[in-house]
């Protein structure tokens, strides 16, 4: 049995304003679009929903519960994304003018923008215990089994977060080609990212399973 209309379109409205709500990882598209283009952008993207299919198998086949309930493994797979965005930052701090100049060029492959993404997002075992409360709320034995339920559900909130990235990837991108065209200018950008990516390091540090 499939889910009714009226519990997909409440699905559907509340993932919106969850994409919507500023987040690690409509933060890092924002960031890396302004400093990257849109291309980069949207790649990433692309590389953070690949790992929204990671969490949403996570919370199907039921492993979510491990991090859950594992302050070891939660542990473990938090410190990989601190240390991942502590080098992120470290890159971008470090980065002189004349390296950014040319970042179009040579910084990232598009292989590696997207893997980007996909480390960014399954690092964070916060998203696999936020599905894990969140989809389940519009899922019923009613319906029919619930792993289906829940990759359907999981399937959806990725369509919703591809649309929503991909426009602040667009928008940002766009702001970005304009204050790229000075070289001090993109300097401060890529700055200002160190030090959005340390702040997301800090808070992953702080997060707890509960």
């Amino acid at each position: 049995m499939l889910l009714p209309l009226d519990a997909v379109f409440a699905f559907i409205i509340a993932s919106a304003l969850l994409s919507l709500a500023p987040g690690p990882d409509n933060i890092f598209v924002l960031t890396q679009s302004a400093l990257y283009g849109r291309k980069s952008g949207i790649l990433i993207t692309l590389g953070l929903c690949t790992g929204l299919l990671v969490h949403t198998t996570a919370v199907a086949l039921g492993v979510a519960v491990i991090f859950q309930q594992s302050l070891l493994a939660f542990t473990l797979l938090k410190l990989l994304g601190v240390l991942y965005l502590l080098y992120l930052a470290w890159q971008a701090f470090s980065s002189s003018s004349q390296q950014i100049q040319s970042s179009h060029s040579n910084l990232k492959s598009a292989a590696a923008l997207y893997r980007r993404g996909i480390i960014m997002n399954i690092t964070n075992p916060k998203v696999s215990i936020f599905f894990l409360a969140f989809l389940p709320q519009f899922a019923s034995l009613e319906y029919g089994p619930l792993a289906p339920q829940i990759i359907l559900l999981g399937a959806l909130f990725l369509l919703v977060a591809l649309c929503i990235f991909s426009l602040i990837a667009i928008m940002a991108g766009s702001l970005g080609k304009l204050l790229q065209q000075s070289p001090r200018v993109q300097l401060y950008l890529n700055r200002l990212a160190a030090t959005v990516f340390a702040a997301l390091a800090l808070r992953l540090a702080f997060v707890t399973a509960e």
